[in-house]
C-alpha cells in the first residue's frame, strides 16, 4: 500500500517570499503627486485661456497613461496589446476634440445670431 501524501499546497508554496516593491510604490507616488501639484499650480495661476485648458488636458491625459501603464501593469504586455487600447483612445480624443470644436461653433453662431 503507498503512502498517501497530499502535494496540493506545495503548488502555492515555493518557499521564497517576494521582495517589497516599496521603492516603486514611492515612485509611482511622488510621480503622480507632481503631476497633480503641476495641474493644480496651472489650474489656479493662470488666468482661463486656451493654452491653459491645453496644458491642463495634455498633463491630465499624461497622468492617465501613467496611472494605466503602472496599476493596470499594461507596460508589461505585448506590443500588439497596448496598440489595440491607444489606437481607438486616440480616436475617441479626436471624437471629443472635434464635439467640442463643432458645439463651440454652434454656440458662437447663435450667440452672434441674438446680438
Amino acid at each position: 500500500m503507498a503512502a498517501h501524501t497530499d502535494h496540493s499546497h506545495d503548488f502555492h508554496q515555493t518557499g521564497d517570499i517576494p521582495k517589497a516593491q516599496t521603492k516603486v510604490i514611492w515612485k509611482t507616488f511622488f510621480i503622480l503627486v507632481g503631476l497633480t501639484a503641476i495641474e493644480f499650480l496651472f489650474a489656479f495661476t493662470m488666468d482661463a485661456s486656451t493654452l491653459r485648458n491645453a496644458i491642463f488636458i495634455i498633463l491630465t491625459i499624461f497622468k492617465a497613461f501613467y496611472i494605466v501603464a503602472e496599476f493596470m501593469h499594461l507596460k508589461h504586455e505585448v506590443k500588439a496589446l497596448i496598440w489595440s487600447i491607444l489606437i481607438p483612445l486616440a480616436l475617441v480624443i479626436w471624437l471629443m476634440v472635434a464635439l467640442i470644436a463643432e458645439g463651440s461653433y454652434y454656440f458662437d453662431s447663435i450667440v452672434n445670431y441674438f446680438n
